[in-house]
């Protein structure tokens, strides 16, 4: 049983790491919030405006978007259909090749960004949408197989068996009954790989050079060396790039936290 004193201690432990961890997010907030002129007073949300008028963040926010909702599907539909194949079927290489993707997992990007752009420019394909979405969905892909296969090993034989003797074929045991009964570990793949995509910048910075092609992340980089005098559009651009991201974990934290301790334990 738990002691009091004990008690106390995490409670201590959790309130250091919850301040470490949101100090800077408050700071960059309250340096959003402040004016560009120095020693007035008051809360200023007409940054927000200003940011996103100067920077143009409206066609920078679509163009993530589009990258990084392309990348979610596809990695997820991909993602979903190995695993399931490494999880539950039996085929001769099956383990091989399972471990020959998750090399994938230990290749950083920065290793491969200079020979993909060479390729990709000779494919025709720099400066372009699919610049951007192939290669993370192939970056991606590695993890999710890993994540999805985890939970579709645990899944009951009894379900998939049951499922079979139903008259149900591979597609619909997949899509029907594993994939409903796994929205947790689906939520938390799709969080992740969204998350992922959308802070990506060096992919960006390497492959676009056109204006309406750049995406948040690239955008910002770009915004930053206009106004390095002016903090408080800075930090209001920040937020304006961080907040969908923000947005997304708040709306599905709960099957995201639940995927998280169900990936832990199984795993």
């Amino acid at each position: 049983m738990t002691s009091r004193f004990e008690r106390a201690g995490t409670y201590l432990v959790l309130g250091v790491f919850t301040v470490f961890a949101l100090y800077p997010m408050l700071s960059i907030l309250g340096a959003a919030l402040r004016s560009e002129v120095a020693g007035q007073g008051g809360i200023h949300w007409e940054n927000f405006g200003k940011a996103w008028t100067e920077a143009r963040f409206g066609s920078y926010l679509l163009s993530s978007a589009v990258v990084s909702v392309s990348v979610v599907v596809l990695t997820v539909l991909l993602s979903v259909m190995a695993a399931y194949a490494f999880g539950t079927m039996r085929f001769r290489g099956r383990d091989a090749l399972f471990y020959l993707m998750l090399l994938g997992l230990t290749v950083p990007g920065e290793a491969v960004v200079v020979p993909l752009y060479f390729d990709l420019r000779d494919l025709g394909l720099t400066d372009t949408y699919a610049s951007l979405i192939f290669p993370q969905v192939a970056q991606s892909v590695a993890f999710g197989a890993f994540w999805m296969r985890t939970y579709f090993r645990s899944t009951s034989r009894g379900v998939v068996e049951a499922a079979r003797l139903d008259g149900a074929g591979h597609w619909q045991t997949l899509w029907r009954i594993l994939v409903p009964m796994g929205r947790p570990a689906l939520v938390t793949l799709i969080v992740l790989v969204f998350m992922w995509t959308w802070n990506e910048f060096l992919l960006a910075r390497v492959m676009i050079t056109s204006e309406a092609l750049r995406t948040a992340p690239l955008g910002l980089q770009f915004f930053s060396g206009r106004s390095t005098t002016s903090v408080p559009l800075l930090a209001a651009a920040s937020v304006l790039v961080a907040l969908p991201v923000v947005a997304l974990y708040l709306f599905l934290q709960r099957h995201f936290i639940r995927g998280m301790v169900d990936g832990s334990v199984k795993g």
